[in-house]
C-alpha cells in the first residue's frame, strides 16, 4: 500500500499539478505558474475535441468487437469442450500474450499493406482493402486485447450451472431466448470486467495507431508527441488527464450499476 501511494498515486498527483504549468516559448523552460492555459487549448481548439471523440469511439468499438467475438468462444470452451480440451484452449487463448506486442502489431501492418493478405483475399471479389487507418487500428487493437475479454467471460460461464440451461430448455425456451434471458444476465459482470481491460488499454495505447493508423491520431498520441517531439510536458500532462478521467468515470458508472458485486 505504501509503494502504491508513493509510486502510483504520487506520480499521478505530480502529473496533475504539472498540467497547470506552461512552457516558455522562448527559452523552452517550464514556468511553474498556476493557470488553465493548457485546458483552455484542449477545450477550445476543435482538433482536440475531434481526437477525443475519435479515441472514445475506437475504445467503444474495440470493446464491442471483443465482446461479440469472446462470448461464443468462451461459451464453446466452457460448455462444449471436455475438461482436457478446455485446458488446451486456455493455453491457446493465452499464447498470443507471450508474443511481442510490436511483432503482432507489425504483422497486422503487413496484412493491411498493399501486398498483404487482405489484398490477396479481397482481390477475387473486386473489393479494395481498407489499408491503414482507423479500421486497421480498431481491428488490430481488438485482436491484441481479445484474450482479456475471453478469460473473464469464460470464468463466468464456467460457474454457470448446466441445470439452468436444461431448465430453460425444459420450459420451452429456444436457444436464442435462453442466451438472451439466462446466459447474458448471469455473465454480464464478466463482460463488464473484460470491458474494463479492453476500454482502458485502448484509451492508453499510442503505438498501434502509429504503426497501422496512417494519418489518424488518438489522444494518447497527443500525449506522446508532446512529451517527445514538442517537449511540452505540461500540455502532455493536461492531455493525459482525459483518458484518466474517462476511465475513472467508467469505473464509477460500473460501481454504481453494481455490475461487479457478484463477479
Amino acid at each position: 500500500m505504501f509503494w502504491l501511494v508513493v509510486a502510483y498515486l504520487g506520480s499521478l498527483a505530480t502529473m496533475f499539478a504539472s498540467a497547470f504549468w506552461t512552457v516558455d516559448s522562448f527559452t523552452g523552460n517550464i514556468v511553474r505558474h498556476f493557470n488553465f492555459g493548457n485546458f483552455q487549448i484542449l477545450f477550445t481548439q476543435s482538433v482536440y475535441r475531434v481526437i477525443a471523440v475519435r479515441s472514445l469511439t475506437v475504445a467503444v468499438l474495440v470493446t464491442l468487437f471483443d465482446a461479440l467475438i469472446a462470448i461464443p468462444i468462451a461459451f464453446f470452451m466452457a460448455k462444449v469442450l471436455s475438461q482436457r480440451l478446455r485446458n488446451f484452449a486456455i493455453v491457446i487463448i493465452i499464447l498470443p500474450l507471450w508474443a511481442s506486442y510490436l511483432v503482432k502489431t507489425y504483422a497486422w501492418r503487413t496484412m493491411f499493406s498493399d501486398g498483404g493478405v487482405l489484398v490477396w483475399l479481397l482481390k477475387p471479389f473486386h473489393i479494395n482493402p481498407p489499408g491503414y487507418g482507423l479500421f486497421a487500428t480498431t481491428l488490430t487493437l481488438a485482436y491484441l486485447w481479445l484474450p482479456y475479454m475471453i478469460l473473464p467471460i469464460y470464468a463466468g460461464l464456467e460457474r454457470l450451472p448446466d441445470s439452468l440451461l436444461e431448465a430453460s430448455s425444459d420450459l420451452g425456451a429456444s436457444a436464442g431466448k435462453t442466451f438472451r434471458q439466462v446466459i447474458i444476465p448471469i455473465i454480464y459482470p464478466s463482460i463488464i470486467a473484460g470491458s474494463l481491460f479492453t476500454f482502458s488499454l485502448t484509451l492508453g495505447d499510442y503505438i498501434v495507431v502509429k504503426i497501422v493508423g496512417g494519418k489518424s491520431q488518438l489522444m494518447a498520441n497527443v500525449v506522446y508527441d508532446n512529451v517527445g517531439t514538442a517537449g511540452n510536458l505540461p500540455f502532455a500532462a493536461a492531455a493525459a488527464l482525459f483518458p484518466i478521467a474517462t476511465i475513472l468515470g467508467y469505473l464509477y458508472f460500473v460501481r454504481r450499476s453494481g455490475a461487479l458485486e457478484n463477479f
